[in-house]
């Protein structure tokens, strides 16, 4: 944060500054950003060409809504690290195959975020351990499906229509 920027407020994971910018033209304006340590997003296929995609209850909209599994980076963490991470701990497998599809900006209208996006193969078990705040189910369905998911509207959640998005175009899956 620059002597130029104020901070409005600090939460456990995100931070609010009103910043001041400088415009090229003269004079300068002020931008509220939201400070993120950003995140890693799975599609984690299975062999049967099966996505999971987890039913999580978001508070912010109030609803259960589809999304890939996903999290946050630590300090000091790798984006794979944490993706590794999550996909354990929120649906319960591990994989040994991955493939980074690079990352995405979330809403650079205001806000930092910057997610990392990886196809994940070869699943194995592995052992779920959600925080207490985290009401989630993990599942398997046809890709397929997913993408009917996604075209009939009931998949509205940005990363994971981001991710989806890559693997239907990027990879042809």
């Amino acid at each position: 944060m620059s002597n130029q920027d104020t901070l409005i407020h600090k939460g456990n994971l995100i931070t609010l500054n009103r910043e001041k910018v400088e415009l090229r033209e003269g004079g300068y304006t002020h931008f509220d950003i939201v400070k993120h340590p950003g995140g890693a997003v799975i599609a984690a296929l299975n062999d049967n060409n099966e996505i999971c995609l987890l039913k999580q209850w978001r508070h912010a909209v109030n609803k259960e809504i589809w999304e890939a599994p996903a999290g946050c980076l630590e300090p000091g963490e790798p984006p794979l690290e944490t993706a590794k991470r999550e996909l354990e701990e929120e649906a319960g497998v591990c994989a040994s195959e991955w493939q980074d599809l690079g990352p995405i900006v979330t809403t650079p209208g205001f806000c930092n975020e910057v997610l990392h996006l990886f196809k994940a193969s070869q699943i194995s078990e592995g052992t779920t351990n959600l925080d207490g705040a985290e009401r989630l189910t993990a599942h398997w369905i046809p890709l397929e499906q997913a993408y009917a998911l996604v075209a009939s509207g009931e998949i509205k959640d940005a990363k994971t229509l981001a991710i989806l998005l890559k693997l239907k175009l990027r990879l042809g899956i």
